[in-house]
């Protein structure tokens, strides 16, 4: 869908429900009961985060019939959807991994850093009632902020079950922000 096919009346909707998405993101990950182990505490925070980008992609899906990003937006739905279910198997495994009170400070301050950022950066998106705009500009700071938390986790000791999907988000989330750049560029956004 082009900009004169969005209508404010669907502009707002999809605003509106993507506002409340990252809402319940936030709250969800803010919220996570938290451990001694890093590696629990990864998965808590990153499932309530690859929630919202199904959520967020549905979204943009309901409202756009840009094939480029249908595609982007299908494949985010997929991937992240693998890597819950990837991350609920692993959890009862990595959950026995505890981390030393330096590690987990360490982590715990770098990746507050990392959601702050991130939250603010997708707070403050610039929307200029393109809705295919607005979703790649919103969304690249959310795969950005999965690329830090997970190099973050990786500094320290974490379960085995965990570090190849530590390492799928990293390589899945690189190309992702690489494809949504690309594609602003060409929309000239």
């Amino acid at each position: 869908m082009n900009y004169s096919q969005q209508s404010n009346k669907d502009i707002k909707r999809y605003l509106c429900n993507y506002y409340e998405i990252l809402d319940d993101m936030i709250i969800g990950m803010n919220c996570a009961k938290l451990t001694d182990s890093i590696s629990h505490n990864f998965i808590m925070q990153m499932i309530p985060h690859h929630r919202a980008a199904i959520e967020m992609s549905e979204n943009l899906l309901m409202y756009t019939n840009f094939v480029p990003l249908q595609r982007i937006a299908q494949n985010i739905v997929k991937e992240q959807t693998k890597s819950i279910e990837n991350m609920e198997r692993a959890l009862m495994n990595c959950e026995i991994v505890i981390n030393t009170q330096l590690d987990l400070c360490r982590y715990k301050k770098c990746y507050d850093r990392i959601t702050r950022m991130m939250f603010s950066q997708m707070r403050n998106a610039c929307s200029d009632n393109n809705i295919n705009a607005d979703f790649m500009r919103e969304m690249i700071p959310h795969h950005q902020g999965a690329i830090r938390m997970s190099k973050n986790a990786l500094r320290y000791p974490i379960c085995s079950e965990l570090n190849p999907i530590l390492q799928a988000i990293i390589k899945s989330q690189e190309k992702g922000v690489q494809e949504m750049e690309s594609l602003l560029k060409k929309l000239g956004c």
